[in-house]
């Protein structure tokens, strides 16, 4: 089945929630990649973490970063995505070996960057230290904190014996600010040990899963949900020659200069897709003459 979300609001509009399976944008990443497990595990979470949050965008052409810079072995990771479900990403170290489990001593101490590029002279961002190192409790951190909004953050990604991706997806409710102390009081208790992982493996749908969050039959209680859109989520990269060109005049007149005198091919890769782009010193000398290098 295709990956996808879903947004929309629940608790007379009180909650506004987004969820998403992702297990096959996950382990397109991981082919890609060449992941090992603990790296599957953790840019799997920031993919279904960036495809959420991209679903917030409010117009189709605004972007939206996740970077982590830390301490730990992995180094670093970088997720973009867009308000269609399309999301890529790419890690410093992907085939890092480590348990699967192990996030927090991959990711160790850091710093978790949200870039969003809405249109403006210069993109918004906001900072906030690694609280946990499990991208899900630092996302809901950075909520709380830089967006002054209460929210849940979950995150999972489980793994065949064959280092295959068996599930994948997550979840983010946000309280609206006029969220009445019953359902604050319900959804605290209701999220506190809420396995999203253990719901995925059960075969739970998005839609499942936020239903079942806003039923407990235990406690008698029940809330309105409802679906307003229906997303798809694809891990897409929209890299081309054109694009990795700019790239390439962006090193500057000397280097290019440098390079054309070597009379060999340069070959770029694509940090998100791994796609090989060659240029021959021909193209390069056409790049000088064209008066399109700055420097």
């Amino acid at each position: 089945m295709s990956d996808y979300m879903i947004r929309g609001m629940a608790a007379n509009d009180q909650v506004r929630f987004f969820a998403a399976a992702s297990t096959n944008t996950v382990e397109q990443a991981r082919i890609t990649h060449g992941l090992s497990p603990v790296v599957t595990n953790a840019l799997g979470r920031l993919l279904t973490a960036g495809a959420l949050m991209g679903a917030m965008c409010k117009n189709d052409t605004d972007k939206l970063t996740l970077r982590i810079q830390c301490q730990g072995p992995i180094k670093g990771m970088l997720v973009t995505a867009d308000s269609k479900g399309n999301v890529k990403g790419y890690v410093s170290e992907p085939e890092l070996l480590l348990p699967a489990k192990d996030l927090k001593e991959a990711i160790d101490l850091g710093v978790l960057s949200v870039i969003k590029d809405i249109g403006l002279k210069e993109p918004y961002m906001g900072d906030t230290h690694l609280v946990a190192s499990n991208i899900a409790e630092d996302l809901t951190y950075y909520f709380a904190t830089s967006d002054q909004i209460p929210s849940s953050v979950a995150l999972g990604v489980l793994q065949n014996d064959d280092l295959t991706v068996r599930a994948a997806g997550g979840f983010i409710i946000q309280l609206m600010p006029f969220a009445d102390e019953e359902i604050i009081s319900y959804l605290e208790t209701r999220l506190k040990g809420y396995s999203v992982t253990a719901e995925l493996d059960r075969g739970k749908t998005p839609e499942d899963i936020i239903r079942d969050i806003f039923t407990d039959p235990a406690g008698g209680k029940s809330y309105d949900v409802s679906v307003t859109d229906t997303l798809p989520c694809v891990y897409c990269c929209d890299c081309s020659k054109e694009r990795v060109e700019q790239a390439v005049i962006s090193l500057g007149r000397r280097e290019l200069a440098a390079m054309i005198a070597d009379e060999k091919p340069i070959e770029v890769v694509c940090d998100f897709c791994r796609t090989k782009y060659s240029f021959a010193p021909e193209e390069l000398l056409r790049m000088l003459s064209e008066g399109r290098v700055k420097n």
